[in-house]
């Protein structure tokens, strides 16, 4: 999934972005509401987590016009501004979710994750392909029930793949789902990704490389 956070603290935000990056999200970074605005307009996230008091105004008012402009894409306020009448406004504003700071980054992560997954089609909490299975949940895999260990990075990567068992997924799709807007499209990244899959899922190899397109995991081994 592809996060936007936006957040001017200079302390607080690389926190944030540091948290939800460990827990496997890409992350992209905005310090006011005019920055927020233009990375939507040009970028596909599956989330935003908005600050209110920003430098150039309340996140609430850029919710709003997203609104009226027929953009869905979920918002989670995270605010200090708790009082009832603040988290009413959010909601009446277009919010999705509101979160008080100070806040867990446990439940922070729980919340953009199922914001995130809201405007998707329903995922079936196991995918399996042949003999390998990924617990979403539990962000596990095993392959002929022996447990594998793998970053973050590499099970998005994998998640992907597998959801889409038998189909073709370029090398752009993945890098808008898994990675956020400083991968350099013209790098190896995700190359380097696959081949460490490959080294870690072990033989038979279940991922095929498609020339000039990108890469399809097999539905059988």
């Amino acid at each position: 999934m592809r996060l936007l956070v936006v957040e001017d603290d200079p302390e607080l935000g690389p926190i944030i972005i540091a948290g939800l990056r460990a827990a496997g999200f890409a992350v992209d970074h905005a310090t006011a509401l005019a920055e927020a605005d233009e990375k939507v307009s040009v970028n596909s996230y599956d989330c935003v987590i908005a600050d209110r008091g920003l430098p150039d105004g309340d996140a609430l008012v850029l919710i709003k016009a997203w609104r009226a402009a027929g953009r869905t894409v979920p918002v989670l306020v995270l605010t200090a501004l708790g009082a009832v009448g603040d988290r009413v406004s959010g909601f009446e504003h277009g919010a999705d979710d509101y979160l008080v700071k100070p806040f867990a980054m446990a439940e922070l992560v729980v919340r953009a994750r199922a914001l995130g997954r809201r405007d998707q089609p329903p995922r079936l909490p196991e995918l399996t392909v042949a003999d390998l299975t990924l617990d979403v949940p539990s962000h596990r895999v095993r392959r002929a029930g022996v447990l594998l260990t793998f970053t973050a990075k590499e099970f998005a990567v994998l998640e992907v793949l597998m959801a889409r068992a038998g189909q073709a997924v370029t090398r752009g799709e993945l890098l808008e789902h898994c990675w956020d807007e400083m991968a350099d499209p013209s790098s190896n990244v995700v190359d380097v990704v696959i081949r460490q899959l490959r080294r870690k899922l072990g033989p038979p190899d279940l991922i095929e490389s498609l020339r000039g397109v990108g890469y399809r995991i097999r539905g059988s081994a």
